[in-house]
């Protein structure tokens, strides 16, 4: 016959006994283990760039004014109208008065989109090359255009504002086109 074994559950073992029997378990009592130097920290990450914040933000700016420029629709009856800071808002009311001569003249009245565009783009570098001063730019009303929007008036609205070596525009008194043109200002340097 076979004995019982003696109770086998051990009293409540406290954590400073548990320390020891891992101690006792691998050694360290008899100096088989070693303590490992310190580990030296990680290296820090490298410092960010600096950031042209100032940069960033005047960009920012240029995108929202080119987005506000691209989604603000001219009507038909709508004049064009622009100048930059630096020219005197007296230049722009005499351009609209018409008191401006024209040097040269493009007609886009009835061009496809692309047409207008690649020959308004290369009538503004001959203008340059032969150091015109103001130019007017026929572009019609667009009261047949689809949408009643005037398809070509809001190209060449958002065009010439792009462009450095325009200094202004203004739509003509009617005697010279009226709303379906345009007196550009060019800067001959």
């Amino acid at each position: 016959m076979r004995k019982a074994p003696p109770d086998a559950t051990p009293p409540e073992a406290t954590p400073a006994d548990d320390a020891a029997l891992f101690r006792a378990a691998i050694g360290a009592d008899r100096g088989k283990v070693r303590v490992l130097p310190p580990a030296p920290p990680p290296p820090t990450p490298p410092r960010p760039r600096p950031a042209a914040r100032m940069a960033r933000r005047d960009e920012d700016e240029a995108r929202a004014e080119f987005r506000q420029v691209l989604t603000r629709a001219l009507d038909a009856g709508d004049p064009l109208s622009y100048r930059r800071d630096d020219i005197a808002p007296r230049i722009l009311k005499k351009l609209a008065r018409g008191d401006y001569a024209a040097q040269e003249e493009l007609d886009l009245h009835g061009l496809p989109v692309q047409t207008a565009e690649a020959l308004l783009r290369q009538f503004l570098r001959d203008c340059r090359s032969h150091r015109l001063y103001c130019v007017r730019i026929i572009h019609g009303k667009g009261r047949h255009s689809e949408d009643r929007l005037p398809v070509l008036k809001n190209l060449v609205d958002r065009l010439l504002r792009q462009r450095a070596d325009v200094l202004a525009f203004h739509s003509p008194p009617p005697a010279q086109g009226g709303t379906g043109a345009v007196l550009v200002l060019l800067d001959t340097r």
